[in-house]
Order: C-alpha cells, then structure tokens, then sequence
C-alpha cells in the first residue's frame, strides 16, 4: 500500500514511511520537474520514481536491521560458516 501512496503521492508517501527529510527533497524535485516537464514530460515521472525507490531502500534497510538484531540475540544460524 505504502508503494501505490510514494507513487501518486510521492511527498505523503515519503512521510508515512518515516522519511521526512526525503520528502521535502521530493517536493522540491516535483516543483522542479513540473516546471520543467512542460518542455520534457518524462520528468513528471522523476518524483514518483524517487519515492517508491527511497520508500523500498528504507524498507530493506529495515528487515536487514531486523536479521542482524535477531543474529545478535539468538546467535547465528546452524550451520553458519565463517
């Protein structure tokens, strides 16, 4: 859900994931390639792609946190070769 919001809203979408810094970026490159998207309309995609690209690295970000919490409490898997 949070990828269908970061791609027609990319600022509230940005905002809900828990990126505000992101989404006042994303703002400025939507005002920019709004501007701009008159000449060149591939641009409108631009801030769309932003977001559902920043929303998805943060995402990754967090379950890797979560694999390596989980590591340092439980220890590492069977098996596990080092």
């Amino acid at each position: 859900m949070i990828y269908v919001l970061a791609a027609l809203v990319p600022p509230l979408g940005l905002l809900f994931n828990g990126q505000p810094f992101a989404a006042i970026f994303n703002v400025v490159v939507c005002v920019t390639c709004l501007l701009l998207g008159i000449i060149f309309p591939i641009l409108w995609l631009v801030p769309s792609a932003h977001a559902v690209i920043a929303v998805h690295m943060k995402r990754e970000q967090r379950m890797h946190r979560e694999v390596v919490d989980a590591i340092r409490r439980h220890g590492p898997p069977p098996g596990f070769q080092r």
